[in-house]
Parts: structure tokens; C-alpha cells; sequence
């Protein structure tokens, strides 16, 4: 102990005690997903506070000379539960009654038990100092390494604040009709049970308007359950905005829905409102599940392994090199469905898993924020097969092992979850997320953590060309554009079922009138060539300046590809709106291909004796020498856009490009415009070339000039995207992506010909680095979403290996023996080579 106390005394001034806002790293590695239950626990650092495996810690000593560490191991508890008791002596584990994380009665989201053992380890003989070896050391240095032992394990680590942040799906705010509700004194009167709808006499799902007492079902659900819509309906023709679900109202309230307000909100005077209607809400009973029980009775499911399904098979579990599980952290199977999927395509396993010890050398002070560092240890995590091991579940039947479940213990993404979703408004949430935005802006991420170097989204970039022919000229306009996903379009009017789908709407509408529960619906089925036909079929452009006529006429817009990508991803548009502009999910079954020859939708560009329409700018839509005036917009058509959940901005851009034409012209823009990067951004008017806050003229930064241009874009066209975004990075990027075609004519001199034309000899500004070969594809992986919406659920993905499909669902990796390849939401293929 001597030793270690002169060692002690002379790292005395590098040990510090963690204060607020300090982050400690003490639940994983920065390098690896080792945890202090992990072989060999954790060393935390006692100076920077950042935690380090067995394998890692002799790195940080050498890089950094830090000699002080604290070794955290902990062993899990043996339990064993039943219904009232636990095995260990704890209480058991509580059924959720709240739709929250982190709160009294939500979900527990830390329930396992463990034994933790806690010493102070100097470096590099490894010298081990306990709580007992302190108390005979002298005073400041036991006082100092104290106080920072205990404010380490005190404090809450950066891994654990993210996962447990209170999350509470259940807070609901005041309705701003509350206070001032009109109620019509229409004398009727709601008998306390024996209800049903007015309309179609549904006896379940039923809901009270607070206005004028009507008794109406709920909305029907995307699989043709719940109601009929008929309350919502109601609302549409009355206006009359708050609802209250009858079966649930009880003493401590009920379920009250705002139509206006599109929310579950709360009604402080509702007894009084109840009373109106001659309902006593002290002698109410409860009879129907709340909004929030159906919730958690869906957020509970969807961690089963039955949910995916393949169900009535018993699936082999897999481990070994790319076959490891992930945990999920709360609604993250969006994210873990994703990267199980990229790192089985060569570019990211060379770019991140083969250069891990170049990346781990050159890694900043605090590895823990640098993005190459933990997208290389999530590769390395995911492909090295350490991790890929049975988990210990105790708790469960003995006699059911993990093995036989297809658990693993898997890996944890804290680390790279919180560092991707940093800033970002929904992936920094616990609350799920649609896979495909989660797949561009993890791409997006890249391209801008890889300047002038190896870039692995390369292989899914791809060029578009769109051929535009003006109908009354017949000349022709040829422009490309960068894309990385293929949107497949649903014709369900191609369905092959067509008289079954009939049969079970007539079904459902005899059901709805007698009051029975509707029978269950069946899926459409679509050929995938019909998908493919409506991908490629002319669209018609009603309102098209064409540069030959010198007016606004009808043109047509053929899309084909001008490049075939290595790898290419199709997203099936599965999610739409009905005619009632309600959001739902299309059920279908689309008889995906494993094999795909694209070759005839490739672009063949300007064709012998076509005549191209002129370069010439529209003209515009105000004169220099008069001020932009803000646009007339119809306030009443952007307030119904908004009322329907869609942004400020998007509304007054869809109002604006329809030219005030109304509501259904409005809402067609909004639908072909939604996945637009910038289509959230602020309208820019004609006439300016950057947002509001920013002038032509304004500089712009060097750095971003730098990412955007080692991307192969010109500086003209950095500069251009950067003024259109008020300077914000994220958002040039996107803007440029989504603005390529308009890139070509942004150098209009003012004699109407362009620097190209009036200089011949000048090259074209270099465009995007696309690869380009043959379009014959075989299907690879696929990602496939279960729920109502992109935004709950769950999601995983069946990725081919050695030509065996595996299932990945989370922490369970298995033999996949009947893939529902008709079902995905995310496919992917790779090129086929002759």
C-alpha cells in the first residue's frame, strides 16, 4: 500500500471530483460496448471522467499519461419472479399504468439487479486501491479520492440520463375550448350505459360531442377496425371541437379528444359539461380501455418476438461475426433495423471497420463526440462477433433458455444514438421515428464527416434524369438530380383481389349498420411491375413556363435514371392520406422480385432530331426597381392546411405555388412537395436569393464552402445553397441535393446565354461523384415496419447472409425460414455483375 499511496499523493492534483454539468462515462467504453458487467468491468477515468474497457485503458493512459482510475464491475443478482413475489426479496416488477418513461408508474426502464464492487486502479502496474486501503492513507489524499469515487457513482452517467429522460406520453394540455365551450340546450339526455352510434348503431369506440350530445363511433383504423368515422365527421360539419370517449369516464375524469386541436387534451370544467347531458361523472364506472391503456397494451407487444411474426416456426438463433443483436432503447428500432442493414454493404465495412485502428489513433480528446470514432466502434460492434452471445435472463423459466428465445446480449447504441440525433429535433427523442428519414439523415451525416476522402454513401448515390417536353413547342428540357432512395409508388387500383377487397368493404358496411365489429379486412394484393409501371409513366405538368412559347403552358415529365448505383434502395410508399385526409397505412402485399433488371428505365438524354427548349430565363416576377412585397396569401386555406398537422411554412408555400386556387389544389402540392428537404423551410419569394435574414450579398463560411464543395460541387453552387438557408450547413446540403436542376441556369448572364455558352473553352463545374454500371440487382435486405403509423410500431429487417435470410428484431438474431418479402417497407439491393 505504500507504493500506491506515493502514486496517489503524486496524481493527487489530476483527481477531480465530477460537479453539475460534468458528463461521467460510466456505464461504456468510448471505444468498444464493453460495461462494467462486462469481462474485465470498466475504468473510468478520474481526471476527464470517460470510461474505458481492459482493452482500451492502457490507449487512453499512453495518449494522455492519466494514471487514476476507477474500476466499476457489477455482477447481476439472481431473481426469479411470479405474480405477487420475487425471489430475491425485491417487490415485483410493476405492470405499467402510465404511458411514460422514468416516472412513477411507467415504464421501468432499469429493473435488472446488480452487485456492484468499486476500487481505485493506478497506471500502468495496475495498482488496486480499495475503500478500506484509503482509510489508512493520509488525510487529503483519502479525503480527495473520496469525494471523487463518490461523486462518480453518484453522479448519473451521460448513457443512462438519455435513456431514463422522463418521457410522458400521457401529459395533455388544457384545450383552449374549455373554458368557453358552447352547449346547446337541446334537452337531451345520455342514459349512464346502452349506448351506440347514431349513424351506424357501433356499440364500441364511441365518443360524446360536448356541444350537442351526439353519440358518434371513432375513427376507422388503417386495417379497417375501430369505427367509422361518423364523430369525426360530425366535427367536420359542425365545427363542435371536444369529445369525450363514453366508457371512460370515471371519477378521476376521462378521455377527452379535440378535433380542432387534433390531440387528447384536458377539460377542467368537464363534470359541469358532462352534467349538461344529465351525466353524473361521481357515479361513473369505467367500461372501455382509455386511449393510453390501448397505447401500452401496443407499446408492450411490440418488444415480443411473435410481433414480426414468422409465427408457428421455431427459429434458430444465430451468433457469431455479423450476427449481433441490438438492444433497443426505447423505440430505436428504427435506428438499429437501419445500421444492422449498412454494415453488411462493403464501402461502410472498409471505410469505418477495416480503418478502426486509424480512426481510433487520430480520435479528439473526448472520442466520445467524434462521429468516425463511434460509427467505426457500432461497425466493429456489429461485425466482430464478441458481442454476439446468449443473454442471462434469470428471471424467466429455467427451463426456457436465452438460446431457445434467440436473445443475445447484444449491444447497446447509447453512444452513437445521442451523437447522431444531437440537435436534431426527433432523433434526439425517445419517441419512434420513420427508418427511412432516419436512413438520408444518417447519409447526410456522413457525406458531411467525409471531405475529400473515401465516401461510403457512394454507393447508394445515383443520378435522375427528368425529361420535360412542352406540349404546344415539342421541344424538350433534359435536368439531373442526385437521389439516394427510389419512392415506389402503390397503385391500389392495380390491386389482383379487386372482388375480395369489394366483398369486405360490403362486409364491413352490413357490420357497421347492424352495430357488429367489422369483420377483419383483407390485404390488397399489387404486382410489383404495376409499382414499377407508375413509377415510370409520364407525369403531366399543368403549369409549366415553357421557354419556347414564352408562356405558362401543359408539359409532360418522364423520370429515368441517368446512373445505376452499386447499391440501390427502394422505399415503398406505403403511407398515404384518405380521402378525408386522415393519415393512414396502406396494407398491401407486394410481390417483391429477388432478382430486378432496371435496364430499360435508363435515360438516354437528348434523342436525334429532338429540339430543346432555350435557355432562357422566366421572367420575373418583379421589376428591380420595385420593392418584393410580401405575397397575398389566402389565410383561410393556409389555416385549414394547418389544421390538418402540416407546417406553417409548407402551408403558405402550398398556397403561394397554387396561386390561391383553393383548398384541394393547396393540399395536392403539400402531397407532392412532403418529401422535399427544405419543403418545412421558410418561403423565399421570387426575386431573392436567400431567406429571410440574409442578403445576396452576405458571406458566407469558408468551412462550409469547404464540406459542400469536397462533395464535388462547384463553389458558385456551395455559395448559392448556403444563402438559400440562412448559412445553416444541414440545410444547404439538402437544399442542394433537392435543387440540382435549378443549378444549371443559376449563371444566366444577362445577354440570356449562359457562362458555358459565352465561354466555350470553360469546363462545366464538376457535379456529384456518382458510380454508374449495369441496372440488374438482387435483393439483399429488406426492413419492414408493423403499426398503424411511421411514427409508432416496430420495425426490423431480414438481411441475406451466405444465402441464408436472417431475421434481426432487435437483441434476437434467428434463421429466417418464411422472410415476408411482401411486406417491407425498405428494400435493398446490389448490383449484379456479369
Amino acid at each position: 500500500m505504500a507504493e500506491a499511496s506515493e502514486v496517489l499523493m503524486s496524481v493527487l492534483p489530476t483527481i477531480r471530483v465530477p460537479r453539475a454539468g460534468d458528463r461521467v462515462h460510466k456505464d461504456e467504453c468510448a471505444f468498444s460496448f464493453a460495461s462494467p458487467e462486462s469481462e474485465g468491468g470498466l475504468y473510468v477515468c478520474m481526471n476527464t471522467f470517460l470510461g474505458f474497457g481492459s482493452q482500451y485503458v492502457d490507449r487512453h493512459y499512453n495518449r494522455t499519461g492519466q494514471r487514476a482510475y476507477l474500476h466499476i464491475t457489477r455482477t447481476r443478482k439472481a431473481q426469479k419472479e411470479d405474480d405477487n413475489s420475487s425471489g430475491s426479496g425485491d417487490p415485483p416488477k410493476k405492470k405499467p399504468t402510465r404511458l411514460a418513461i422514468g416516472i412513477e408508474g411507467g415504464f421501468d426502464v432499469e429493473q435488472d439487479q446488480y452487485e456492484e464492487e468499486v476500487k481505485v486502479v493506478l497506471l500502468p502496474d495496475r495498482l488496486e486501491v480499495t475503500s478500506e486501503d484509503l482509510a489508512t492513507m493520509p488525510e487529503d489524499v483519502r479525503e480527495r479520492v473520496s469525494l471523487s469515487m463518490a461523486g462518480l457513482m453518484s453522479a448519473d452517467s451521460v448513457s443512462h440520463a438519455l435513456q431514463v429522460q422522463q418521457w410522458d406520453g400521457e401529459v395533455r394540455q388544457e384545450s383552449k375550448h374549455a373554458a368557453d365551450l358552447k352547449q346547446l340546450d337541446n334537452g337531451v339526455k345520455i342514459p349512464p350505459s346502452g349506448w351506440k352510434c347514431e349513424v351506424c348503431d357501433l356499440r364500441e369506440n364511441l365518443w360524446m360531442n360536448l356541444s350537442d350530445g351526439k353519440v358518434l363511433c371513432g375513427r376507422r383504423y388503417f386495417d379497417g377496425s375501430g369505427g367509422n368515422n361518423h364523430a369525426l365527421l360530425h366535427f367536420q360539419q359542425t365545427g363542435y371541437p371536444l369529445a369525450v370517449k363514453l366508457g371512460t369516464i370515471t371519477p378521476d375524469g376521462a378521455d377527452v379528444y379535440s378535433y380542432d386541436e387534433d390531440d387528447m387534451v384536458l377539460d377542467s370544467k368537464l363534470p359541469e359539461h358532462l352534467a349538461h347531458f344529465g351525466i353524473d361523472m361521481m357515479t361513473m364506472e369505467k367500461t372501455e380501455h382509455t386511449m393510453t391503456e390501448l397505447e401500452i397494451a401496443v407499446n408492450q407487444r411490440v418488444g415480443e418476438w411473435e410481433v414480426i411474426q414468422e409465427s408457428g416456426a421455431t427459429l434458430r438463433p444465430l451468433s457469431g461475426p455479423g450476427l449481433t443483436g441490438m438492444k433497443n432503447l426505447g423505440n430505436s428500432c428504427y435506428l438499429n433495423s437501419v445500421m444492422q442493414v449498412l454494415f453488411t454493404v462493403p464501402d461502410f465495412q472498409s471505410k469505418y471497420v477495416s480503418n478502426i485502428e486509424k480512426i481510433f489513433s487520430e480520435t479528439p480528446s473526448d472520442p466520445t463526440q467524434d462521429f468516425k470514432t463511434q460509427v467505426a466502434k457500432l461497425g466493429y460492434g456489429l461485425l466482430s462477433g464478441e458481442y454476439s452471445k446468449p443473454a442471462p435472463d434469470p428471471g424467466d423459466d429455467p427451463t426456457v433458455t436465452p438460446e431457445l428465445r434467440g436473445d443475445q446480449i447484444g449491444i447497446a447504441p447509447r453512444m452513437f444514438k445521442a451523437l447522431v440525433g444531437k440537435g436534431h429535433p426527433e432523433f434526439s427523442t425517445n419517441r419512434q421515428q420513420d427508418a427511412q428519414e432516419f436512413l438520408l439523415h444518417f447519409i447526410n451525416m456522413v457525406e458531411r464527416n467525409c471531405r475529400s476522402e473515401e465516401n461510403p454513401t457512394e454507393a447508394f448515390r445515383f443520378l435522375v434524369e427528368e425529361r420535360i417536353v412542352c406540349q404546344q413547342s415539342h421541344k424538350a428540357k433534359y435536368t439531373q438530380r442526385v437521389d439516394y432512395i427510389v419512392q415506389l409508388p402503390v397503385p391500389m387500383d392495380q390491386a389482383t383481389n379487386t372482388e375480395e377487397l369489394q366483398e369486405a368493404e360490403r362486409r364491413r358496411e352490413e357490420a357497421g349498420a347492424a352495430g357488429a365489429p367489422p369483420p377483419p379486412a383483407p390485404r390488397a394484393r399489387i404486382p410489383f411491375a404495376a409499382c414499377l409501371a407508375a413509377l415510370s409513366e409520364p407525369e403531366t405538368l399543368t403549369d409549366f413556363w415553357s421557354s419556347a412559347v414564352q408562356a405558362k403552358t401543359t408539359a409532360s415529365k418522364t423520370t429515368r435514371f441517368a446512373s445505376f448505383p452499386d447499391h440501390l434502395v427502394i422505399q415503398v410508399k406505403k403511407f398515404t392520406f384518405g380521402l378525408d385526409w386522415v393519415p393512414k397505412k396502406l396494407d398491401v402485399s407486394i410481390d417483391v422480385p429477388d432478382t430486378l433488371d432496371l435496364s430499360a428505365l435508363r435515360g438516354m438524354g437528348q434523342q436525334p432530331g429532338e429540339e430543346l427548349l432555350p435557355e432562357v430565363a422566366p421572367p420575373p416576377l418583379a421589376t428591380p426597381d420595385v420593392e418584393v412585397k410580401a405575397p397575398v396569401l389566402d389565410d383561410s386555406t393556409v389555416s385549414q392546411l394547418c389544421e390538418m398537422g402540416f407546417p406553417l411554412e409548407a402551408c403558405r408555400k402550398a398556397v403561394y405555388y397554387t396561386g390561391n386556387t383553393g383548398i384541394d389544389a393547396a393540399m395536392n402540392w403539400v402531397m407532392g412537395h412532403m418529401d422535399d428537404p427544405d419543403f418545412s423551410a421558410p418561403l423565399v419569394l421570387p426575386g431573392c436569393s436567400s431567406a429571410p435574414g440574409t442578403t445576396p450579398t452576405e458571406a458566407v463560411s469558408e468551412e462550409h464552402l469547404a464540406t459542400i464543395v469536397s462533395m464535388g460541387f462547384s463553389r458558385d453552387q456551395a455559395t448559392r445553397a448556403l444563402r438559400a438557408t440562412s448559412n445553416v450547413l444541414e440545410r444547404a446540403v439538402d437544399w442542394i441535393f433537392s435543387h440540382l436542376d435549378d443549378l444549371e441556369s443559376m449563371e444566366v448572364s444577362e445577354g440570356g446565354r449562359s457562362a458555358g455558352e459565352s465561354e466555350g473553352s470553360r469546363e462545366q463545374p464538376p457535379g456529384p461523384r456518382v458510380r454508374d454500371g449495369p441496372g440488374k440487382y438482387e435483393l439483399f435486405a429488406f426492413i419492414s415496419h408493423m403499426g398503424t403509423s411511421t411514427m409508432c410500431g416496430h420495425y426490423v429487417c431480414h438481411i441475406k447472409k451466405d444465402q441464408q435470410w436472417v431475421i434481426f428484431n432487435d437483441q434476437k438474431v434467428c434463421a429466417s425460414e418464411k422472410p415476408p418479402k411482401d411486406l417491407g417497407y425498405l428494400y435493398f439491393y446490389r448490383r449484379v455483375t456479369e
